[in-house]
C-alpha cells in the first residue's frame, strides 16, 4: 500500500497527483493530519480510475474526524503514529508527504513528523519552496491529461482559494506544479531542513548548528571577515564586546581567540546552553538578554555592541538608542540594509554611519547534507557611532 499523508485532502491532488495515478493498480490511502490528531483517512481501492480517486478526495472534507469528536484530544502526533502503524500492517508502506522545508508551516511540521514516525521509506514532495532548490531523485512532468485533471479539481472544488484574499493564502500558479518532484531525506537531513526553514523561530534550535556555521565555506568566510573588521576598529584592549544573539558561539570563539573579553547574549535557552558549553572561557560571560532587555537594563559598559545578522526578528530599531555609547557594529543582508537600516539611519538623531563595507558577497551553496541548495544573501557591515561623539 502507498500512503499519502497531507494537511488537507486537496494537497493529495495539488502536490501528489502523479502518485494517485501511478498507484491506481493497487490500494492506497490518503491520510490528513495535524498535531492535534488525524482528521480523515480516505481509502482508495485498487483498479479505480484517476477521476474516481480525485472525486473521493473532493468529498473528503465532509467526513468526520478520526477519532470521533467525543474523546479528549490526543497528544501531539500520537494519532498520526497510531494511524501509520495501523495502515502499515505487517509490511511498512511507501509513504508520501510534504517537505520538512515547505514554506507553509503546517505542511513542513507534518513532513517532519512523518519523517520521524513512518516505519518505511518516506518520499517528500518539494511543494512550496521559494528559497531552496532540491536535488530531487523522482521528477514527474504531468502530461496534458493529468494537468487538466489537476486544474479541473481546483476549479470545481476549491475555486474560493483562487481569490486574492488577504486573510487566506491564495492557491496561486506556483502551488499547482506541472512537474511534481520528490526527494528522500534521512532523519538528520529532515531535521536540518525543518530547522533551516524555521530559522526565525524557536524551532531553529531543534538541531545543533542549524545554519551550518561549522561546515559552510560561506559562513566561515563571513565570520572571519566580521572578526577582522571588529578587530581593526576596536583593538582587543579597548574594552569588552557585547555580542547580541550569539547563538552557539561561532563568532564568539573567534573574538576570544583574538583576545577580546566578550559578553555573549542569547535569549534562546537551548542555544544558550550550547553557547556556554562551546565557549567555556574566563573571558566570556553568557547572559539571556535580548535587545529589549539590554536597552531596558542599567547600562552595561562595553567597548562595542555587536548586532551581527540578528536584526531580522522585528525588533524596534529605536531600542538601539538606549545602548551604551561605544561603537555599534551591525551586519545584515544587503537588501535589509537598504530597506530597513538606511531608512532608519536617515531618521535617527542619535546614530550615524561611519563606515560601510561588504563582509561577504552572495553565494549559492549546498545545505542539509546536500539535499538542497540556496542563495546565501551576502553580508553588509555598518559601523555606527553616536552623533554626539
Amino acid at each position: 500500500m502507498d500512503v499519502v499523508v497531507v494537511v488537507h485532502a486537496r494537497d493529495a491532488v495539488t502536490d501528489f497527483l502523479s502518485v494517485l495515478e501511478e498507484t491506481r493498480d493497487r490500494a492506497a490511502a490518503v491520510l490528513t493530519a495535524a498535531a492535534d490528531g488525524v482528521r480523515r483517512i480516505v481509502r482508495l481501492p485498487a483498479g479505480g480510475t484517476l477521476a474516481e480517486r480525485v472525486d473521493a478526495l473532493a468529498a473528503a472534507p465532509g467526513q468526520p474526524p478520526v477519532p470521533g469528536a467525543g474523546g479528549p484530544p490526543p497528544g501531539p502526533w500520537t494519532a498520526l503514529a497510531d494511524a501509520l502503524a495501523a495502515l502499515a500492517g505487517s509490511h511498512p508502506p511507501q509513504v508520501w508527504t510534504h517537505s520538512p522545508a515547505d514554506d507553509r508551516p503546517d505542511r513542513r511540521a507534518l513532513g517532519l513528523a512523518v519523517s520521524r514516525l513512518a516505519a518505511g521509506e518516506v518520499r517528500h514532495a518539494v511543494g512550496a519552496a521559494a528559497h531552496l532548490q532540491f536535488l530531487a531523485e523522482d521528477v514527474r512532468p504531468l502530461d496534458a491529461r493529468l494537468a487538466a485533471a489537476k486544474l479541473d479539481f481546483v476549479n470545481r472544488h476549491h475555486v474560493a482559494l483562487l481569490d486574492d484574499d488577504p486573510l487566506a493564502p491564495t492557491l496561486d500558479t506556483g502551488r499547482l506544479p506541472s512537474v511534481e518532484r520528490f526527494f528522500r531525506a534521512d532523519r538528520q537531513q529532515a531535521d536540518r531542513l525543518y530547522a533551516l526553514m524555521s530559522s526565525l523561530g524557536e524551532d531553529a534550535a531543534g538541531v545543533v548548528d542549524p545554519w551550518e556555521f561549522e561546515t559552510s565555506g560561506y559562513e566561515a568566510e563571513r565570520l572571519d571577515a566580521t572578526t577582522a573588521w571588529i578587530a581593526r576598529v576596536c583593538p582587543p584592549g579597548a574594552g569588552p564586546l557585547v555580542e547580541l544573539g550569539a547563538c552557539e558561539g561561532a563568532l564568539t570563539r573567534r573574538l576570544v581567540d583574538k583576545g577580546f573579553p566578550v559578553v555573549a547574549t542569547e535569549p534562546n535557552a537551548v542555544f544558550r546552553e550550547r553557547l556556554a558549553r562551546h565557549v567555556g572561557h574566563n573571558r566570556v560571560t553568557v547572559t539571556p538578554d535580548d535587545l529589549a532587555s539590554l536597552a531596558a537594563a542599567p547600562r552595561r559598559p562595553g567597548g562595542a555592541h555587536l548586532l551581527i545578522e540578528m536584526l531580522y526578528y522585528g525588533q524596534p530599531l529605536d531600542l538601539l538608542d538606549r545602548l551604551p555609547g561605544g561603537p555599534l557594529f551591525v551586519a545584515l543582508a544587503p537588501e535589509r540594509v537598504c530597506d530597513l537600516l538606511r531608512p532608519w539611519l536617515g531618521r535617527s538623531s542619535v546614530w550615524a554611519a561611519e563606515e560601510e563595507l561588504t563582509l561577504v558577497a552572495p553565494r549559492v551553496e549546498l545545505v542539509c547534507g546536500g539535499r538542497a541548495y540556496l542563495r546565501k544573501r551576502g553580508s553588509r557591515g555598518l559601523l555606527l557611532r553616536r552623533r554626539d561623539g
